[in-house]
């Protein structure tokens, strides 16, 4: 990230960090989604039925805002969400990030079954990775560390070896040195064992 791009996200986030916490509005939040239709791909109540798309009822709204803001200012390239968040206030984007901090998080209706052998292989690797030394030991989230407790399998194995590959960063490179030289094997089990996660509310 360039130093122009690093002091802009950083203006951005001090702004947001400026805003009352109360200025937050799920019901304004929730309106908006629906107008802009993002349980389109995103579900009905925030659970993704959608192959690599994320689920976002339960995460943490700092990192919602996080990613929103990522999105608008074209700092994270991911479309169609570059192109969504085009417009969006400040206010709009924290309205959005309270509604979707407030859905009951749960996996996903498509969740494969849960194997015990790679599951065991991925607790071991998220123990050695010290996983949730950052996203917490029930891997809830916090601030802006997303939550992957029953998140999509398919879209953590995709996030994950995209760190591995540096197609992928984060406000920092964090992520990245976590998951460097990480075989396919281990990632399959490590979003298998984060998936079955049991997806507890705040």
């Amino acid at each position: 990230m360039t130093f122009l791009r690093s002091a802009l996200l950083a203006a951005a986030l001090a702004a947001g960090a400026l805003t009352p916490a109360a200025a937050q509005d799920a019901a304004r939040g929730a309106a908006l989604a629906e107008a802009r239709n993002c349980a389109g791909c995103h579900g009905a109540a925030g659970i993704s039925e959608l192959e690599k798309i994320p689920s976002l009822a339960g995460q943490p709204a700092e990192f919602i805002t996080l990613q929103m803001i990522l999105f608008r200012e074209n700092l994270r390239q991911a479309e169609p969400m570059n192109q969504l968040s085009q417009g969006l206030t400040d206010q709009q984007v924290e309205d959005l990030a309270a509604h979707f901090a407030a859905l009951a998080p749960a996996p996903p209706p498509d969740l494969a079954p849960r194997d015990a052998a790679l599951a065991e292989r991925g607790q071991q690797l998220s123990a050695s990775m010290n996983c949730g030394v950052c996203h917490l030991p029930d891997y809830r989230g916090r601030n802006q560390i997303p939550r992957i407790a029953a998140q999509r399998e398919d879209f953590l194995r995709h996030t994950l070896a995209q760190y591995r590959d540096s197609q992928r960063r984060g406000t920092d490179t964090n992520m990245n040195a976590v998951m460097y030289g990480v075989p396919d094997d281990a990632i399959a089990a490590l979003a298998h064992y984060l998936a079955h996660q049991p997806a507890r509310a705040e």
